[in-house]
């Protein structure tokens, strides 16, 4: 199907490329051009988690029948502003005890694992910072690195109670991971495909939630609640039970050292949102129905990164409404789910999967 109404983004970043080299060398053209998108990528990355952290505190006060942060700002808008710069003034505390290097570099690497993941989604039609042939497998390695940096954080912070929620992360984590990676690979199977934007162009005239029939349903749901205990959020937030624990793996840490936690569970949240939108809802594809002409030429109007981010915010609500929602489970409950109930029930999606493309019964 032909998408004549979307813009392609590729004509804007071809013409960047092209005023660049008309005066300036190669080589610094190319500079320049990574500069430029390392900056593009720092600033949505911050804008999008003091969103995040307003979406997140007007979605819960409306739970609880609350007005949430209505004083700084017009409807409280720049409360999320206010505490920002609070962070970045505090204090960064050295204790005693600590493995100073690890403790520093622990919330690097989890800052680090989810900005490359945030990198290699494409937000609209031409508009990704690298397309390559294998970025399902590359999105699923750059994740699992910010177990890494919670192990250390917890380790190297010589306490208890950021040990515990450290090894209780590690344990979640590497369980939900296999369940994460069996959905993609029942799409993945279903599509044929590893490339990010060949997965989401494939689904130009029918998303992958209605063509690939109930499998894609059940490994969507699957893909949710792992997608939830990956990202460390209540019912899943074990690791930084507060009643227990006091803040888990980071309470020992201070300053922009404990917002780098901070953002980067947010960010997690919206890459798990925006991977769910490419996988199962058509990425920045707009809704379109064949043989529907007419509507979806209405719906080709609205702009493909429209499209992307109101469907990853859809699916981040649905995974804060569980937080808000569900009472948190006991570790053995945890992993119970994962280990008895979720991966079981997603292998025999994945042969289920198999069958279905193997004998053409998609639409």
């Amino acid at each position: 199907m032909v998408l004549a109404k979307i813009f392609d983004f590729a004509l804007l970043t071809e013409w960047i490329d092209k005023t660049l080299n008309s005066f300036m060398p190669e080589w610094l053209t190319v500079v320049t051009e990574r500069v430029l998108i390392g900056l593009v990528l720092l600033l949505t990355y911050s804008v999008l988690a003091l969103f995040y952290i307003y979406f997140e505190r007007k979605v819960c006060a409306a739970f609880q029948c609350r007005l949430g942060p209505n004083r700084v700002g017009p409807w409280g808008l720049l409360q999320s502003i206010a505490d920002m710069f609070k962070i970045l003034i505090k204090e960064l505390i050295s204790l005693k005890y600590t493995d100073k290097f690890l403790f520093a570099l622990a919330p690097y690497l989890v800052i680090l694992a989810s900005m490359l993941a945030f990198a290699v989604l494409p937000w609209g039609k031409g508009l990704q910072v690298i397309n390559f042939n294998i970025g399902i497998f590359f999105l699923i390695a750059v994740s699992s690195i910010g177990v890494l940096g919670i192990l250390l954080a917890g380790w190297s912070s010589n306490n208890k109670f950021t040990l515990i929620g450290a090894l209780r992360s590690g344990a979640q984590m590497v369980s939900y991971e296999l369940s994460i990676g069996l959905s993609v690979l029942t799409m993945v199977v279903f599509c044929g495909e590893l490339n990010i934007v060949d997965i989401v162009e494939r689904q130009s005239d029918l998303w992958f939630i209605f063509s690939a029939h109930i499998p894609a349903l059940i490994a969507f749901i699957i893909y949710l609640i792992a997608g939830t205990a990956e990202t460390n959020r209540g019912p899943f937030d074990l690791p930084e039970a507060e009643s227990e624990l006091t803040a888990g793996y980071h309470t020992e840490y201070s300053g922009i050292h404990f917002g780098f936690f901070y953002l980067a569970e947010y960010l997690n949240l919206f890459v798990v949102s925006g991977v769910a939108t490419l996988l199962f809802f058509g990425g920045w594809m707009p809704l379109h129905f064949p043989g529907c002409d007419g509507f979806n030429a209405i719906m080709d109007y609205i702009p493909s990164v429209i499209w992307f981010i109101g469907k990853a915010v859809t699916i981040s609500f649905i995974i804060i409404w569980f937080k808000w929602t569900f009472p948190r489970l006991r570790i053995d409950q945890m992993l119970a789910l994962e280990w008895k109930y979720l991966l079981p029930i997603n292998l025999v999606n994945l042969v289920i999967m198999a069958l279905i493309v193997v004998y053409g019964l998609h639409f």
